[in-house]
């Protein structure tokens, strides 16, 4: 159980004084509300810890529920000020001291942060899926170079990176409340709050000095989680068939349609409501070749 690991993170956070933390278990059977306080007893005075239990019925045991109730907690905790910042994170992860901080100093000038993701190099892990986990990351990096030279965002400049899930997402509790909370949905409940946030006017970032690592275990408990990502880019890595991703041509079209929108006055607040419902890319080029080509650029470095 890596709780105890989250928790020792959270205590030794470089921000002064008392470190509110709200922790909220459901459907659990393996003893994860004592692990936690336990866990917090070792911190004295530093951690203000909230863990509430629940069990849901089967048609509501998923993420969606209990990333409400927990966000829900979070608010009590905060003393529901709209000015407070819900900072929410994954329990198997593993954020650096400094989380918290990078975290308020963004949110000065946003209502949405996205922290990055990283591996957990305290973990072993495989040398082809920690490959592969590159050559997505360097996809992605070239996805935001599309970006941002067709349709860069005023409040979100480069560098950034391209995260904004649970696993390290702060929002104000103005944006939370605005956006009507977090959506009781099965998966994919965190990128929904944050369409949702957006659509009523929400600023969201990407700071690079915003990250946590998280695990990169194959088995998790949420549909559509971290782990179940992993568990993909596993069997793509041990697998014979090539691995596909968009053409880059695709992402410049949608860049091209958000900047059309993004010129109109309530062009953000488009982009969010419309851009969910839009027709999925189809995976049409080799993530090598592409990767390949781009690092043969003569801006990239060896």
């Amino acid at each position: 159980m890596r709780l105890p690991v989250l928790i020792d993170a959270l205590a030794s956070q470089d921000v002064s004084g008392v470190v509110p933390v709200a922790i909220f278990v459901n459907n659990s059977d393996d003893g994860s509300a004592d692990v936690a306080r336990q866990a917090a007893a070792r911190w004295g005075e530093r951690l203000k810890l909230r863990v509430v239990e629940a069990d849901f019925a089967p048609a509501l045991a998923h993420a969606g529920s209990a990333r409400r109730a927990a966000m829900n907690l979070g608010l009590e905790v905060v003393g529901h000020r709209d000015e407070a910042l819900l900072i929410s994170t994954d329990a198997d992860a593993r954020p650096p001291n400094q989380w918290i901080s990078a975290n308020l100093a963004a949110a000065a000038q946003a209502d949405l942060v996205g922290g990055a993701l990283r591996l957990d190099e305290s973990e072993p892990i495989a040398a082809d899926l920690l490959g592969l986990r590159r050559q997505w990351d360097l996809y992605w990096s070239m996805v935001r170079e599309i970006e941002d030279e067709i349709d860069p965002c005023p409040w979100d400049p480069a560098p950034r990176h391209g995260d904004h899930t649970g696993a390290s997402l702060a929002i104000t509790v103005a944006a939370y409340r605005a956006a009507g909370g977090s959506p009781v949905i099965p998966s994919g409940e965190d990128r929904a709050l944050v369409a949702f946030a957006q659509a009523t006017g929400a600023r969201l970032v990407h700071p690079v000095s915003v990250w946590t690592r998280v695990s990169a275990r194959l088995d998790g408990r949420a549909a559509g989680g971290m782990a179940e990502e992993m568990a993909r880019l596993s069997l793509q890595a041990g697998g014979r068939a090539p691995v596909l991703a968009p053409n880059l041509d695709h992402w410049r079209a949608r860049a091209r349609w958000r900047a059309d929108l993004r010129r109109r006055p309530d062009g953000a607040a488009l982009i969010a409501q419309h851009e969910p419902s839009l027709a999925a890319m189809p995976h049409d080029a080799e993530l090598s070749d592409l990767c390949t080509a781009r690092s043969r650029r003569p801006d990239v470095a060896a």
